[in-house]
């Protein structure tokens, strides 16, 4: 899992905000608890010199902080990240301020018992608690938030309904929920063409009750919805596209690979790549239920 790919969402803009400013309060509050207890700590938010240093390496850490994550965001137009190499970049980072507010404790308070190795020790060790916790529990809240943020299939078919039953329906509808979990969107699998990736959004494609396709966008990732839909008629056929087999009209084999086309003029043929290929494939098999196959 470690080397997986990091999700989006913890790279987004505001995300990479609110962990930043939540991390600095957390620390500012639990330097002035650690305080009373260190024979070295000159952290003071009184009114003092020691006041103006203090504020001299709050600003600094913010600094680090703020220019650090700016190099994250921008470095996923670069490469994809992984949970390993952001987890070396926070690590980094503690480093770095943990060095900092070292060399300021050395040159105010100038320890004669301890070395500047043992120092920075104990600058690393709360350093490390208080940005390691804040940088966990945003991470988890980030999580839950973005897990919020799906496209689930509801099944009515034991809900009490003023509405007649229309024949062969499979009174299943697509729904989509924002952050606070209100819905926002329901649709029939009947009417979804194929949802596509944009970036930390998804867009689904889909017709209304006059037959013109529409699209709706939603905050959440594709591999979301993969993990939402195993089994189902949505298949993952690119790493940008998750397409409704019920609406392939063709599946034709080109030079560069597999490409579906839908029953939908407007809509270009979908690409699928080698990673997707026998998944694709499977459904277009005598035994699939789906579909029968359909080539050039």
């Amino acid at each position: 899992m470690i080397t997986e790919k990091l999700p989006k969402y913890l790279l987004g803009k505001y995300q990479l905000i609110g962990t930043v400013t939540f991390s600095v309060l957390f620390a500012v509050v639990f330097l002035n608890i650690y305080i009373p207890f260190s024979e070295t700590a000159w952290f003071e938010l009184g009114d003092s010199v020691m006041f103006l240093r203090t504020l001299v390496f709050i600003a600094a850490a913010i600094m680090i902080l703020v220019l650090s994550r700016l190099l994250m965001y921008r470095s996923k137009m670069l490469f994809e990240m992984t949970y390993l190499e952001y987890i070396i970049w926070c690590l980094l980072e503690i480093v770095v301020i943990s060095a900092f507010y070292t060399w300021l404790t050395v040159d105010m308070t100038s320890p004669v018992d301890e070395s500047h190795l043992k120092v920075f020790g104990r600058s690393l060790l709360y350093g490390s608690i208080a940005l390691g916790i804040p940088y966990l529990i945003a991470g988890m809240y980030f999580a839950i938030i973005d897990k919020n943020n799906t496209i689930r299939l509801m099944n009515y078919e034991n809900v009490v309904t003023d509405e007649p039953q229309k024949p062969d329906s499979s009174m299943q509808k697509i729904t989509l929920f924002d952050n606070s979990g209100t819905l926002k969107l329901s649709v029939s699998p009947e009417n979804l063409y194929y949802i596509e990736s944009d970036d930390n959004y998804i867009k689904v494609w889909y017709t209304d009750n006059k037959g013109e396709l529409k699209q709706y966008m939603l905050r959440c990732r594709l591999k979301t919805v993969e993990d939402s839909f195993k089994g189902s008629g949505l298949v993952r056929c690119n790493r940008k596209y998750i397409v409704n087999i019920k609406k392939v009209t063709m599946l034709r084999k080109e030079s560069e690979g597999y490409v579906l086309d839908l029953a939908n003029e407007s809509i270009p043929s979908l690409p699928v790549t080698k990673t997707y290929t026998d998944i694709v494939l499977s459904y277009f098999t005598e035994e699939s239920p789906l579909l029968e196959p359909i080539e050039d």
